[in-house]
């Protein structure tokens, strides 16, 4: 099956597939950054309240990561849909980096938070992250050493889900790029969308766990299968 019909609102989730080929490497990846580190210490609030100089030498690195890496022709792809497309184009990541904004896209929704952004865990201010945080760095508003990166760990509720679930009920595509369909809520925006009335469509690099729920799908590297599926929607 095929997704054919022009739709008129798109919505658009990302995951860490979009940017693989960035060098922005997943989980999953056997030798990449994540194996070298325990998520139960670097990726939770009890992780960060045990040992905050740790946390901030991982996402020190990712940060470095992120901003060394360049946008590759999926981001692209999707900021000119975006900004070609005729109606509104909604595009919900569950990425950290910013890529899809040094391609041009616009109100990207972060659902997961940013690598740029830092946040005082005391008093909730948030401001541009430097490219090296320090644990001892005072807030700028309330002067408290408990800055933090402002990205959503585990055990902590994503950002903008009022937002999200608006965007989704009133969707007439949805689609998912490079995402894993392992982890919630985001696994679940594929349902919602179609109790909604939308059609659904998976473009990933293989099968998703929910690849199942989707109407259509198209598998390989998202260079080369995003830029193409935004060319058919385009002409």
């Amino acid at each position: 099956m095929t997704i054919s019909m022009p739709a008129e609102r798109i919505v658009i989730l990302t995951g860490a597939g979009l940017s693989a080929e960035s060098g922005l490497g997943t989980f999953r990846d056997k030798d990449g950054l994540w194996t070298r580190y325990d998520l139960n210490e670097v990726a939770t609030p009890e992780g960060f309240a045990r040992n905050p100089a740790l946390v901030h030498e991982f996402y020190n690195a990712r940060r470095t990561n992120c901003l060394e890496a360049q946008p590759n022709p999926a981001h692209e792809a999707l900021a000119r849909l975006q900004r070609a497309w005729p109606e509104r184009v909604t595009l919900i990541t569950q990425n950290v980096d910013d890529l899809l904004e040094r391609a041009g896209a616009l109100e990207v929704i972060h659902m997961h938070g940013e690598l740029t952004r830092a946040l005082c865990a005391a008093c909730g201010h948030r401001w541009d992250a430097p490219r090296q945080m320090d644990p001892q760095a005072p807030c700028p508003a309330c002067g408290r050493a408990a800055t933090r990166p402002d990205i959503v760990w585990f055990g902590e509720y994503p950002y903008h889900m009022e937002a999200i679930d608006t965007a989704l009920r009133a969707a007439d595509l949805f689609v998912a790029i490079g995402t894993s369909g392992n982890v919630y809520p985001a696994a679940g925006f594929v349902q919602e969308a179609a109790t909604s009335g939308a059609r659904t469509l998976e473009l990933n690099l293989e099968p998703s766990a929910t690849a199942s729920l989707f109407d259509a799908a198209r598998f390989g590297p998202a260079s080369q299968i995003v830029p193409h599926w935004v060319a058919e929607l385009l002409e």
